[in-house]
């Protein structure tokens, strides 16, 4: 094992993203919401943008957050958060398109909609694949209702992860404290970390 450098008392691991369940849903969903408005929504419009960052914002909070982990867990809890605020927003925008371009959403004992999140499928092209197996079984749902369910579903399968790792990291706050509580154990020779 190496040698742990002098401060790695003072500053903690941190990082570690990609293992979080939440965090590669989010990145599933960017990936696919820029397949989607490059699909569905017209180019240069403002719909367009905000489906994207809103999605980008999405995964990428919770990485910085992460990251933030060693030295303010505030900071990663308003991160997490603020990731969890634009997988709302986007969403939203899915049920937006839904609603405004006359597609049946999905209800939550809609076999398709279990059927995709049973699956977890890992990355766009997979999602794209089961999309047109979808279409084929049920050619009475388009591929733009199928593609915005896809979206809405996966945008509440990350919410309600980020909203699971929040409630962690409130709970390992009120139970070992953050940077400056560390910090001050250090300086007063208490505890070992």
């Amino acid at each position: 094992m190496p040698e742990r450098p002098p401060n790695s008392k003072v500053f903690p691991k941190s990082g570690g993203f990609e293992k979080l369940v939440g965090y590669q849903v989010a990145e599933l969903l960017y990936d696919f919401t820029v397949r989607f408005t490059k699909k569905f929504i017209e180019p240069g419009s403002r719909t367009r943008d905000q489906m994207e960052q809103a999605a980008r914002s999405g995964s990428r909070n919770i990485a910085e957050g992460s990251v933030f982990s060693a030295t303010s867990k505030k900071v990663e809890m308003n991160l997490t958060n603020v990731a969890k605020a634009s997988q709302t927003e986007l969403r939203k925008d899915y049920q937006s398109f839904l609603r405004q371009n006359k597609l049946k959403e999905w209800p939550s004992d809609d076999p398709v909609r279990q059927e995709l999140i049973d699956r977890r499928l890992a990355d766009a092209d997979a999602l794209t694949k089961w999309t047109r197996e979808v279409y084929t079984r049920h050619p009475d749902r388009s591929v733009a209702e199928i593609a915005g369910n896809i979206g809405s579903i996966l945008s509440n399968v990350a919410i309600a992860l980020l909203d699971r790792q929040l409630q962690r990291l409130g709970r390992d706050f009120e139970e070992n404290g953050g940077f400056s509580e560390r910090l001050y154990q250090l300086r007063k020779g208490g505890t070992e970390l």
